[in-house]
């Protein structure tokens, strides 16, 4: 699996592929209110996806850790995970796991060369310099949220490359507003 739609929500209950779906809300609330929306939205897509009432669905968070599905009051091995862009949210559930997701926005960074160099690595930050520089924008967007998603699923801080380190790979997300690029990771496939 190399790509994934994302789901419009609310709409129709989402169409599971190898366990996984993902959840896109258009928001104009400001970060808060916009992360209590796609929470509320995940469970309710869970709740269709599960057959449950919505109100059997916790999703439990502690800084630094991933958010975790309670079911009925009891912890559950189905991984979700959010991100926030200015205006849109995304929420990826997997049913058989860990799963991290990210969604930025493609635009010209200044110092993209620095900021792949510490936080990409050597071979990241090669294909992106020998990129044509009309196409390097979406190519670091797609490098960083791919890695952002890694990170996410692996319950591990973002915190600059180190040899040994290697690139992350991911599922990217279609179905996104124009302007924005994500992706996605999930245990056992990165």
């Amino acid at each position: 699996m190399m790509e994934l739609v994302v789901h419009a929500w609310p709409g129709p209950v989402p169409a599971l592929r190898d366990g996984l779906f993902v959840i896109g809300v258009e928001t104009s609330a400001l970060r808060e209110r916009a992360r209590e929306q796609i929470r509320l939205a995940a469970r309710t897509a869970l709740a269709a996806v599960l057959s449950v009432d919505a109100g059997a669905i916790a999703i439990d968070s502690t800084p630094g850790e991933a958010p975790r599905i309670k079911l009925a009051g009891d912890e559950h091995a189905i991984g979700c995970s959010f991100t926030h862009e200015e205006g849109y949210a995304l929420a990826a559930i997997n049913l058989h796991g860990a799963v991290g997701v990210d969604v930025m926005r493609v635009q010209d960074i200044q110092d993209w060369d620095n900021v792949a160099r510490d936080y990409l690595g050597p071979e990241v930050c090669a294909a992106l310099a020998a990129a044509p520089a009309g196409k390097r924008a979406i190519g670091f967007a797609q490098a960083w949220t791919r890695h952002e998603a890694w990170l996410k699923c692996h319950g591990r801080q973002l915190s600059e490359w180190q040899a040994g380190d290697e690139a992350s790979t991911g599922i990217a997300l279609r179905g996104l507003p124009e302007g924005l690029v994500g992706h996605l990771a999930m245990a056992g496939a990165n």
